[in-house]
């Protein structure tokens, strides 16, 4: 009953209910600013005191179920409903108050209405990673959590958004955490629902928009997306106002939207693309050979046989001594580089990887899916996306217990996928 109680004084305080109520009036920065870290510091507290959130949404483990059962429950769904409502407003304000967008335009001369509010972004991006790690918690290996979550309005697009466009308006180290807790949070809601499924693999989602996406295999890093309009809502998908459409042009604006299925193929093939790429260059980084020192001095012959012999110079101390220190700096550059590519194979790899278990999830138990996932795949092949998720379970394998939940769901997509 303590634990109920305390659940209870933090669920009820305006650091939830109240705060999330309160980050539709953006009039007063101020208050707009402190509504967000209040309600991200009692997320937090949701999540470390009564959940546990491991690096990878994929490990999530309830301490106590009972505590899970009782923040989806209370108060008719209150928290879940307040979470979602929170979302959907700071994926429409991070459009807004970008700082990567902002970043980009006043390199340029020009910015956003609101780019003098930088502190604003900041605390939207903190506060709509705090909801979905919430989230994650609640819909986890439960299919009531998972489905009175989905019911939320505008969640499961909202959540699609937080993967293939909220990253264009976050800075380029935390879009990795973006997609995979927005990766998270839709495996959750499909893996156990059917009603969540259908209302995903029914969306119009639009591929074509400079936001939505990817470009080629690492895109992320050379195009910063054009600003939306504050009255646009990213979360339902909406294109600005434009002129009235010529005679084709509807047809064409149609074949230029199309499902959240194949917006998801195509960005596993892109991460997946990204992945490989940043695999060879680590490659080719760590077997360049290192190149010969540069010895001047000339042939000379000495007691009848002809001999290579160094030139002496005064400074020739000094000069291996800089030749060395040179060395080391460009050694230490290479790895740099090195770990670099690592780490940006490793996450490409990941997020490649949660989205195949996502379109696996999606393919089980319907053909129509499998035939729609197939038919976007490069030679109707499902052994491009097997392959991936084999790689990430026997890393999962090396570094977390075997048997979770985590493990069962990517064996048993696999599974189905080489057999279907």
């Amino acid at each position: 009953m303590f634990i109920h109680s305390v659940i209870h004084s933090l669920c009820v305080s305006p650091a939830v209910k109240e705060c999330v109520q309160n980050l539709s009036q953006e009039d007063d920065k101020e208050k707009l600013v402190s509504s967000l870290w209040g309600a991200e510091r009692c997320l937090r507290v949701l999540e470390s005191a009564f959940l546990c959130l491991p690096v990878l949404p994929l490990q999530v483990t309830v301490q106590n179920p009972e505590n899970q059962g009782y923040l989806i429950a209370y108060k008719d769904s209150q928290l879940i409903m307040s979470s979602a409502r929170g979302l959907r407003y700071c994926v429409d304000m991070i459009q807004r108050y970008s700082r990567e967008v902002n970043s980009s335009l006043c390199s340029s001369g020009t910015a956003l209405p609101h780019s003098s509010f930088s502190n604003v972004g900041k605390a939207v991006e903190d506060c709509m990673r705090a909801v979905i790690g919430v989230q994650l918690n609640l819909t986890h290996d439960n299919e009531w959590g998972s489905t009175k979550t989905g019911e939320q309005d505008q969640l499961i697009i909202t959540a699609l958004n937080c993967v293939l466009r909220v990253p264009r308006y976050i800075p380029q180290e935390q879009r990795f955490d973006i997609r995979v807790l927005g990766l998270g949070l839709l495996i959750n809601l499909v893996e156990y629902s059917a009603k969540n499924r259908h209302s995903l693999v029914d969306m119009e989602f639009n591929t074509t928009s400079p936001e939505c996406s990817q470009g080629e295999a690492g895109g992320d890093e050379t195009q910063t997306p054009e600003p939306v309009p504050a009255s646009t809502e990213i979360e339902n998908g909406a294109e600005p106002p434009t002129a009235a459409p010529s005679e084709g042009a509807e047809e064409k604006t149609k074949d230029s939207s199309s499902g959240a299925l194949a917006a998801l193929v195509q960005f596993f093939l892109e991460r997946e693309r990204a992945a490989i790429l940043a695999e060879a260059q680590t490659d080719d980084l760590i077997s360049e050979a290192p190149k010969p020192q540069d010895q001047s001095g000339e042939w000379q012959e000495t007691s009848g046989e002809i001999q290579w012999v160094a030139t002496e110079t005064n400074d020739s101390e000094n000069d291996k001594e800089k030749d060395t220190k040179k060395e080391e700096e460009e050694e230490e550059l290479d790895l740099n580089k090195a770990l670099q590519h690592a780490g940006k194979h490793m996450e490409d790899s990941i997020v490649a990887s949660y989205t195949a278990l996502l379109l696996g999830c999606l393919c089980q138990g319907s053909q129509v899916n499998v035939i729609h996932v197939r038919g976007n795949l490069p030679k109707g092949d499902f052994s491009i996306m097997t392959e991936m998720l084999k790689k990430f379970l026997n890393f999962m394998n090396l570094t977390c217990a075997f048997g979770t939940t985590g493990h069962k769901s990517i064996s048993r997509v696999i599974d189905y996928l080489e057999h279907c």
